[in-house]
């Protein structure tokens, strides 16, 4: 699976950049983000190229965060495969937390990364190659 760096902090001019700053002097690579509000504070989700050194230069320099494990699916870049995703899940109730992505523009690929409740203990893997998409070890997403 792979690791999500997610980072609490204030809602304040110049805390992203902060972030992005300690990353960047570490040489360290952001893939992915989202930033979500949460009225004074807020949380900074990232998916970078080394989620262990980044976890530990965030936190040396005072930033709350923790790394999390959530799913990294691809698929073929096509109209309805967001639909067919959610479908597949919701066949076996699973309930779907925290999901956000992108499109690759090289290769036209969708990568999402999702986090999720699965009561049932379903094979996502399984599930959702049957709907043509593809789960990637840790190993592969960070060989992209």
């Amino acid at each position: 699976m792979a690791k999500q760096l997610t980072i609490f902090m204030e809602n304040r001019p110049g805390r992203v950049h902060s972030v992005c700053d300690i990353l960047e002097g570490k040489g360290l690579n952001i893939w992915a983000f989202t930033i979500q509000d949460r009225g004074d504070f807020g949380l900074m989700k990232l998916i970078v190229d080394k989620p262990d050194q980044a976890q530990l230069a965030l936190a040396e320099r005072g930033f709350a965060c923790a790394l999390k494990e959530v799913l990294a699916i691809t698929a073929p870049d096509k109209p309805g495969n967001l639909d067919r995703l959610t479908s597949a899940l919701l066949e076996k109730n699973v309930n779907i937390k925290d999901i956000y992505g992108f499109v690759s523009p090289n290769d036209r690929q969708g990568l999402c990364f999702m986090e999720f409740e699965n009561p049932n203990d379903v094979v996502i893997a399984e599930l959702i190659g049957r709907y043509g998409f593809q789960v990637l070890t840790n190993e592969e997403l960070y060989e992209l």
